[in-house]
């Protein structure tokens, strides 16, 4: 071994030494504070190419998830509209049936009369009100509509269906409760429409439970797509914290390394004493 004042080797090494292990603290900090292993294309360009892809698909599925429970809310709302329609004309048949009695007196069929026409009032409001998001479908005018059912643009259709329609039956001159028969002719107008009701409310909570079935099949989905990511790119927390121990115990005994290093050309010195 030579002695030199020109060049220190053992200070060369020290300090590579030194660096590597800066290297790798300063990696495991930045593991630490972002929680992940993988958080740019530097670190492990195919890694996060893949993971960059899954998230595509995760936002994929989440404007899907959106769009279902959209399709959701408005088919509760007008389940809620066609339920509560529904009780109504059973009340109104309930009034036109006991106005069928030939033995009422005027007043007592004046009254009838009276709370039949308000049921159907509470009707045609119930059907203009039946409105999430811009989309009612339970009045006449109302049409189709669609929601997202998959990330490859696939639709479900949730049919309208024109309850408020009901009301329009009872601008028949027959359909109120002034006389016995016209009280009759209306029961058979209210049973043809809690059938379309009927019909209805069936529809749309088949179509309801399709989506809820595709929402709970959709969050599972995302939540196995979330894991994958999550496999590939989330440090290891304990792992890291065991790394940060280490490194930083390298870096002060390179740091004492370096410094003894540095002494060397010192003891040169001694010799022209």
């Amino acid at each position: 071994m030579s002695f030199s004042v020109n060049t220190n080797a053992g200070a060369f090494a020290a300090l590579q030494n030194l660096n590597a292990t800066q290297g790798a603290l300063d990696q495991t900090q930045s593991r630490i504070n972002t929680g992940l292993k993988v958080a740019s294309a530097k670190d492990n360009a195919a890694i996060y190419s893949i993971a960059q892809s899954m998230r595509g698909d995760l936002a994929e599925l989440r404007a899907v998830q959106d769009s279902l429970n959209r399709g959701g809310q408005i088919l509760d709302v007008a389940m809620a509209a066609g339920e509560s329609i529904s009780d109504l004309l059973i009340e109104m048949k309930e009034k036109a049936v006991a106005a069928r009695d030939t033995s009422l007196d005027a007043t007592s069929r004046s009254a009838l009369a009276e709370e039949f026409l308000e049921l159907r009032n509470q009707i045609n409001a119930i059907a203009l009100n039946a409105e999430f998001d811009g989309v009612n479908l339970v009045m006449q005018t109302s049409t189709d509509t669609t929601v997202l059912s998959g990330k490859n643009g696939a639709t479900i259709t949730m049919a309208a269906h024109p309850i408020e329609a009901i009301v329009l039956q009872f601008g028949q001159p027959d359909a109120n409760l002034d006389s016995a028969s016209n009280a009759a002719a209306s029961v058979g107008y209210l049973e043809d429409g809690i059938d379309l009701v009927n019909q209805a409310l069936s529809d749309f909570g088949a179509t309801a439970k399709r989506i809820d079935r595709l929402i709970e099949f959709n969050s599972k989905l995302s939540d196995g797509i979330e894991t994958g990511i999550g496999n590939l790119v989330d440090a290891d927390m304990a792992k890291e914290s065991a790394n940060l121990q280490a490194f930083q115990t390298k870096q002060q005994l390179g740091l004492q390394a370096l410094g003894i290093a540095n002494q060397a050309p010192q003891a040169v010195l001694s010799l022209f004493r």
